[in-house]
């Protein structure tokens, strides 16, 4: 906690304390990133070994590959895609050479990856500006950043691993994870370390870390088998996986797909979402080496199109991102049979499906001594976790389980209002908001709104629900607005966490992400209860000071729900995407960040150089800091991530 005499000297004389941080921390990157380059030193950053890199002003590339098609990406207008024939003709397409994906040397494939890169980084700002556009921000806003960080940059962040990964499976087998980054927690279970491991990482995302937990029935002897099971048979056969797009994160199809291209040996028919199918031009220019070679197609339209897609007999498996209820229509159809053919376990859908299905995420708040820096900064932490992407998020934080018994909790209830008070309201862009919002705002009278009704924007809503009340909504049903509940539940600090872990595995619907939230101190005062909280939590990502957004973005963690779902109870998903390093038999990812951001991180007992994170909604500088985050992973360099980290410093 920041002492009071601290903040004393601190706050005056702020702007010229970051100005000489901001230049001693700049020579100091600089210097270091510079040393690292050396032979022998630490890895930054391999690139493919093919050599390619560009600028962001670069041109978008046509390769030239083999077997090309006569047709390209530029003749992909959604007018003319509406039609069974051509949906027919484009799955005779991709049928056709699924074969040749698979078996393609790996050395080619890199080369795929590398022309999709210097797309993405060509088509960058069009991406951006487009959604930005779409969502009725203003090209000056900082809040472009969200558009920025969660489109290109997430798709140029995972394009760097899975050639890194494609790189190491071409050198020895398999994608390598060295043995010290392996630990065997008490009871056995397998933890792989799998951030930060570069120079870039620690100086970019300092203080953030994470972590990947195996299955039970992983050993440290045998988790290597687990990575890469797909490069490993001697005759590999591809399949054809129709991607149902999701609407809201524009980077969810991109990943997707590169996941099945990369993991799975799949190619793909992308199923664009309505909601921002205005994308698809632009993703048809990304991956057009792909699109040129017979290995992606792109389908746009309603659910018509999707049920025709589905049902095809050459499609062999489906992954959708999306809603429970959407696979539900999928796997078991509709009408008045429906309940009862998942009832009996008898699918209509007879291949392979995977999903990700969404939540009602949690925030557990472990009561501490925090200070009035500690709470404002972990309200802007909880109300960025609520509305970044204007709260349609599948991990949104929904329910904030908050303890009774600690003074703090009213101090950060108000701390978050303020924050609601003093940011914009966000247009409401994706379809039936308002109605979600006053189904859950129903039955709470003193529900707080604090937005003005204006044309477009659906009120940012704070509402208590009773803990006892196992029918409310807010409690069962994924609300994808921007409500956000609290509930209040006793106890000292353990006993209050034991209870609030339970509460949300028991209690909340879904088991995709759940965010905790703790002091350093009180950490390190009860760290076996913290550490059985992590464990305890059955959720796909856990994150600890951090939102588990972050864990979507990088894509060394696998994103997914908490493995154990099946058909007829699909929960938040089956199957993860993501996941640069192909594990196969993870359980959860867990990501560590700051609780206090720099320079206060320098004495809350964890320092770190991480300021305000780039992906909060109070953020300044987070659309320029998007952009430069973009510019470095397009053409990696220590100037570049020397700006990057001068940039976030201001924010």
């Amino acid at each position: 906690m920041v002492s009071s005499a601290f903040m004393a000297l601190y706050e005056p004389g702020k702007k010229a304390v970051l100005a000489a941080l901001e230049g001693g921390f700049l020579a100091f990157a600089v210097v270091s990133l510079l040393r690292c380059v050396s032979p022998g030193r630490a890895q930054i950053l391999r690139r493919s070994q093919t050599g390619h890199e560009s600028g962001l002003a670069a041109p978008t590339v046509h390769v030239d590959l083999p077997l090309q098609e006569t047709r390209g990406a530029s003749a992909g207008l959604r007018a003319n895609w509406l039609t069974v024939e051509h949906l027919d003709r484009d799955l005779a397409v991709l049928a056709a050479r699924k074969d040749s994906w698979a078996q393609l040397p790996i050395g080619t494939k890199l080369e795929y990856l590398s022309a999709v890169s210097r797309n993405t980084a060509a088509l960058a700002r069009s991406w951006a500006l487009a959604a930005a556009d779409a969502k009725h921000l203003s090209h000056s806003s900082p809040l472009v950043g969200e558009e920025w960080i969660s489109g290109p940059w997430a798709t140029l962040y995972a394009i760097n691993r899975y050639i890194r990964t494609l790189e190491e499976i071409r050198q020895t087998g398999s994608p390598q994870l060295p043995r010290h980054r392996v630990r065997v927690r008490p009871g056995g279970q397998v933890v792989a370390d799998v951030f930060p491991v570069t120079v870039y990482d620690r100086l970019l995302l300092s203080g953030i870390r994470a972590e990947v937990w195996m299955q039970p029935d992983v050993t440290r002897d045998s988790l290597p088998q687990t990575m890469g099971t797909g490069y490993r048979a001697a005759d590999r056969h591809g399949h054809l996986c129709l991607v149902l797009g999701a609407g809201n994160i524009s980077s969810i199809a991109p990943l997707d797909i590169l996941y099945k291209f990369v993991a799975d040996g799949a190619v793909c028919i992308l199923k664009m979402n309505p909601v921002n199918d205005y994308l698809g031009p632009i993703f048809e220019r990304v991956f057009e080496p792909f699109v040129t070679a017979g290995y992606l197609r792109f389908a746009y339209g309603g659910s018509e199109i999707g049920r025709y897609l589905c049902s095809h007999d050459l499609i062999d498996e489906i992954h959708i991102t999306g809603s429970d209820r959407t696979h539900d229509a999928i796997v078991f159809g509709s009408g008045p049979d429906a309940a009862e053919r998942k009832r009996t376990g008898n699918p209509v859908l007879r291949k392979p499906i995977t999903s990700e299905l969404g939540n009602v995420s949690p925030t557990i708040v472990v009561p501490g001594r925090w200070s009035d820096a500690d709470l404002r900064f972990q309200a802007e932490n909880i109300a960025t976790q609520k509305m970044h992407n204007a709260g349609f998020n599948c991990i949104a934080s929904q329910v904030l389980i908050l303890p009774r018994d600690w003074d703090g909790t009213p101090k950060l209830l108000a701390a978050l209002a303020h924050v609601f008070q003093t940011t914009p309201a966000r247009y409401a862009y994706y379809p039936g908001a308002a109605d979600r919002q006053r189904r859950l705002r129903e039955g709470h009278p003193n529900a707080v709104e604090y937005d003005a009704a204006e044309t477009g924007v659906v009120p940012r809503t704070l509402l208590q629900v009773d803990a006892d009340d196992p029918n409310d909504p807010a409690l069962c049903t994924e609300a994808f607005c921007n409500v956000l509940a609290y509930v209040e539940l006793p106890g000292d600090p353990a006993s209050f966490l034991d209870a609030a872990v339970q509460f949300a595995n028991e209690r909340l619907w879904g088991t995709l992400g759940a965010n905790l939230i703790v002091h350093p101190a009180t950490q390190a005062a009860m760290p076996a209860a913290i550490d059985r909280a992590i464990a305890a939590l059955r959720y796909g990502c856990v994150a600890v000071n951090a939102w588990t957004g972050v864990g979507f973005f990088i894509t060394e963690t696998p994103w997914g729900a908490y493995p154990g779902h099946c058909l007829a109870d699909v929960g938040s998903g089956i199957g993860v995407v993501h996941n640069a390093h192909l594990f196969s038999r993870s359980q959860k990812s867990v990501i560590y960040a700051p609780f206090a951001p720099f320079p206060r991180s320098a004495v809350s007992g964890r320092p770190s150089l991480l300021p305000r994170p780039p992906w909060f909604i109070t953020n300044r500088m987070q659309a320029a800091v998007g952009k430069a985050l973009c510019e470095f992973e397009a053409r990696p360099s220590p100037l570049r991530a020397a700006a990057v980290a001068a940039l976030a410093l201001r924010g």
